[in-house]
Parts: C-alpha cells; sequence; structure tokens
C-alpha cells in the first residue's frame, strides 16, 4: 500500500498529454488518482487518456482539450473536472513552450523578437497564473485546501544561454509560488515548484529545437547532444521523467503537508560552479 494516500484525489495536469505531463499523469493513476489531461494536442491527449483507462480502469479520468492562454477555455477545463468529479485537489501547472533565441544575434538568425517572446509568456507564464487562479477559486469554494504545483526549471534561477525568454517566464514561476503560497495558505491550499534541469529525450526535444539551441551556444547539433550526458552534473547522468513524476506525486501528498512557498530543485547536482 502507497503511503502517498493520494487514491480518490482529482487532479489536472496541463500540458499532460507529453514529455514530463504525461509522465505525471501515469504516476498519478497508478497512485488511483483521477486525472484530467489538459493539452492543446488533441490526438496526443486521446491517446495519453487511453492509457490512463487502461492502467487505471476507475480512474474516471478525463482529457480536455485546453488552451492555457486562454482563460475561457482554461475556466470551461476546470469547471468540467469540477462538474464531473465534484471536486479538484491538485493542479500541476506543466504546459510550457521553449523557442531558442539571442537577445542579439548579428547574423540575425535566431534572434528574439515579440512573437517568439510574446507566446512564450502567454503559455508559460499567463497560462499557469490563469490556471492557478480558475483551480484556486474552486479549492477555495470547495473549502478542504488543495495544491498548486508549478513546473519551474534549473533556468529560472540560474539563467540559460540562449534561453533568456524561457528562463525569464520560469524565473516568475518562483516568485509567483512564493506569494501564492502566501496569499492562500489561509484558505490551506499549499503552493509548490518543481525545477528539474537536464532531461532524457522527449518529442518535444525536436530537430528544430536543437538546430536553433546549438546555434544560439556556437557549436554544434552533435556537439548539444553529447552534452547531454556530458555536463556538470554530481550525480553524473541526465534525470528521468519518472524522478521528476515522483517529486511531483510526493508534493501533492500529505506526506508533504507542511511544505509550501518553495520550489524543489531536481537537477542531480547541476549548477552554475
Amino acid at each position: 500500500m502507497s503511503r502517498l494516500n493520494l487514491t480518490g484525489k482529482s487532479a489536472i495536469v496541463t500540458g499532460g498529454a507529453a514529455g514530463i505531463g504525461k509522465s505525471i499523469c501515469t504516476a498519478f493513476a497508478q497512485e488511483g488518482v483521477s486525472v484530467t489531461v489538459a493539452d492543446i494536442d488533441t490526438e496526443a491527449g486521446q491517446s495519453a487518456l487511453q492509457e490512463l483507462e487502461e492502467l487505471n480502469p476507475e480512474g474516471a479520468h478525463l482529457f480536455v482539450e485546453t488552451d492555457v492562454t486562454n482563460r475561457d477555455s482554461v475556466v470551461a477545463m476546470v469547471s468540467r473536472t469540477v462538474g464531473e468529479r465534484a471536486k479538484v485537489d491538485i493542479i500541476v501547472n506543466n504546459a510550457g513552450i521553449d523557442v531558442p533565441r539571442l537577445l542579439v544575434d548579428p547574423a540575425g538568425e535566431e534572434e528574439l523578437d515579440e512573437a517568439v517572446f510574446d507566446k512564450t509568456f502567454a503559455v508559460n507564464q499567463k497560462g499557469a497564473f490563469l490556471c492557478a487562479q480558475a483551480v484556486a477559486r474552486a479549492m477555495i469554494a470547495q473549502g478542504d485546501g488543495g495544491t498548486i504545483i508549478n513546473m519551474c526549471s534549473e533556468a529560472g534561477l540560474e539563467g540559460s544561454e540562449g534561453q533568456s525568454a524561457y528562463a525569464g517566464t520560469k524565473g516568475a514561476l518562483y516568485a509567483y509560488t512564493r506569494s501564492w503560497a502566501k496569499e492562500l495558505g489561509k484558505h490551506n491550499i499549499r503552493v509548490v515548484g518543481v525545477a528539474p534541469a537536464i532531461l532524457e529525450p522527449t518529442g518535444l526535444r525536436s530537430p528544430a529545437y536543437e538546430r536553433a539551441l546549438a546555434y544560439t551556444r556556437g557549436i554544434t547539433v552533435e556537439r548539444l547532444r553529447e552534452s547531454y550526458e556530458k555536463v556538470a552534473v554530481p550525480l553524473g547522468r541526465v534525470g528521468r521523467l519518472d524522478e521528476v513524476a515522483d517529486l511531483v506525486c510526493f508534493l501533492a501528498s500529505d506526506m508533504a503537508s507542511y511544505i509550501t512557498g518553495t520550489v524543489v530543485n531536481i537537477s542531480g547536482g547541476k549548477s552554475r560552479g
């Protein structure tokens, strides 16, 4: 029997159809949680839902096509979750994008522009705000608390070459986590963050992404790929998606009932120094 005691909980995972989000959905389902996969990708979302139903047929799982940058879409997703389960106990603000760009690129190939900046801000930062606000309203109305988990990043604290827009939005989530915890504590709502570093490959690490990131760092794609395994990580390896998911499950559980207003780094010890 799991000591996490998450069975019967209701959770929303944004960006839950792929990558870290999908791994979190799987881990929740294994713990007996009813999961709402909130994602803009309908095909991937339906596939993820089918896998959850096979894994935990009694979970009353949902897929809700969701644009986290649109308030109406977010409110509709939360309303459907609450309407079908009568509650929401957990949300993981995981939806995010990363488009590598340089602040100034004399060659004009990969320079940060307003379109990329605005989209990155809208998904990573505004999306987390809209989802947290809608879920917090529901949790307060329920009267029995809950947990909001923000997917931050080591880049949000350390910065990242060629990824300033992404790092900036993730840095904001550090501040949101601390601030919302202070505001929502009186309602027994905990707010915590999770900050991964380099993880095993996912579908989000596309050839276009790797080409752009390698360019911003003045190296080849081959050298970039080598760096995933040879970075300054004291544990000597990249992280696994299931390790991040396990941490999220712990933070969502009553075993973490006195943890709020902080961000937990999960990076194998990777840092600047």
